[in-house]
């Protein structure tokens, strides 16, 4: 039997859990073959790539994101999994047979030489130098505190040690899985612009930016080292009428819903005017508060009238 690929990070945001729900906000011309290309600007961890180009008839994909650590691994796993197997396979092997203060230290090792040689590697030019890089990201994902992945103003990647007894780094099937599916698709260090030229009638581009805080303190610095403002929020909204009206392709956004925590929020509604804007239901993984760790509203706005 075919192993199904699946999102081989933990992320912040990831929609795994929300697929089901998603599955009647995809537009109608990707379940019955009209949709030709599909593009993802913000791939993160993938959920739902993965969901349609193994569940639908695509015949090109394309995945962006301006974290190039994120870009570098979907390339190594994608050309060399099998030399990224290896070096994760050393990581598991060494994280199971150390104690707990040994695998503290095994952390902080990796995560030093990821922060010290982070301006060492070229993100443009393949190199099997990757697959170190690779398989360091993946192993601070498995391993770091609530698998998140933050930068501080130095560009340095300071999440804590998550002290997980059982984390799955060396996960062989499911790299092999998303080689495969990832064998057609074209993987790029850019922008969400970039996607422009691309797009046309025959094109479903889903966007899944940073989420706007829902709350002062919901926000965590960056993923890459530049803030997703609201002013950044609105630069992407100017896009997708962009591509609406220039090219006519099929597009989804998610997005926090900020009537959360305050219903006289308007502030997608306005931005998005004359779309369809949705409500779907989320657990809230993230906090450092256990106690609020509960199901909360996301918008999907869409361009396009849903199957609903």
């Amino acid at each position: 039997m075919k192993i199904k690929a699946k999102p081989f990070l933990k992320w912040a945001g990831g929609k795994n859990q929300l697929l089901s729900q998603f599955d009647q906000y995809y537009p109608n011309d990707l379940s019955n073959g009209v949709i030709e290309k599909y593009i993802e600007p913000f791939i993160g961890g993938g959920a739902v790539f993965f969901e349609v180009i193994q569940k639908h008839k695509i015949q090109s994909s394309y995945i962006y994101d301006t974290n190039k650590d994120l870009i570098i691994t979907y390339q190594s796993i994608k050309n060399r999994p099998e030399l990224l197997l290896e070096i994760l396979h050393k990581y598991q092997s060494d994280y199971d047979q150390a104690d707990e203060q040994k695998r503290k230290n095994i952390f902080l090792s990796i995560r030093n030489d990821f922060n010290t040689q982070r301006t060492e590697i070229n993100p443009m030019i393949f190199s099997e130098n990757w697959m170190v890089r690779a398989a360091q990201f993946i192993f601070l994902n498995k391993t770091c505190f609530n698998g998140l992945f933050r930068l501080n103003s130095k560009g340095e990647f300071n999440v804590p040690f998550g002290g997980y007894k059982k984390p799955n780094i060396w996960d062989k099937n499911n790299i092999l899985a998303v080689s495969e599916a990832l064998q057609n698709t074209n993987i790029e260090l850019s922008s969400y612009e970039h996607c422009f030229n691309l797009a046309n009638d025959k094109t479903f581009i889903y966007f899944d930016p940073p989420y706007r805080p829902i709350s002062k303190t919901a926000s965590f610095t960056t993923y890459t080292g530049f803030e997703f403002t609201d002013v950044e929020q609105i630069k992407l909204s100017h896009f997708f009428r962009k591509l609406d009206t220039q090219k006519n392709s099929k597009l989804m956004l998610s997005n926090s819903d900020p009537k959360n925590e305050n219903p006289n929020d308007n502030f997608f509604e306005k931005l998005y005017d004359g779309y369809q804007v949705h409500r779907v239901y989320a657990k809230r993984m993230i906090n450092c508060n256990a106690e609020k760790r509960g199901k909360i509203n996301e918008l999907v706005i869409t361009n396009y009238e849903p199957s609903i």
